[in-house]
């Protein structure tokens, strides 16, 4: 498969997905729209690090905010995930079965 213009947008993403904590971050956002209290009470993490995490989501594209009166509620942008996931999907389609394409040593 070759490389395209998508590939840095799609490495800022697995960066961001890489580590163990915004994973879990998406994880639970999947669920619900939350925000920085719920996820620190959930995690069990310190309220600047939740932020942080959740800062390097929203410039990876990953997650958007909205303003509710106090409180800034974060959401995932699924269709981030879902372009992600066909980037993933495409290179699984591609791979050929063992043995199927070698390229020769010279």
């Amino acid at each position: 498969m070759t490389t395209d213009v998508e590939a840095p947008e799609h490495c800022a993403v697995l960066k961001a997905l890489a580590e163990p904590l915004r994973w879990r971050i998406i994880e639970l956002l999947a669920g619900e729209e939350l925000c920085v209290c719920h996820l620190t009470a959930e995690l069990g993490v310190a309220q600047p690090l939740i932020s942080h995490h959740l800062k390097v989501l929203r410039e990876a594209g990953l997650v958007e905010s909205e303003k509710v009166r106090y409180w800034t509620y974060y959401r995932l942008r699924t269709d981030v995930l879902e372009g992600f996931g066909e980037r993933l999907a495409a290179l699984i389609r591609c791979c050929p079965a063992p043995g199927d394409r070698k390229r020769a040593c010279e």
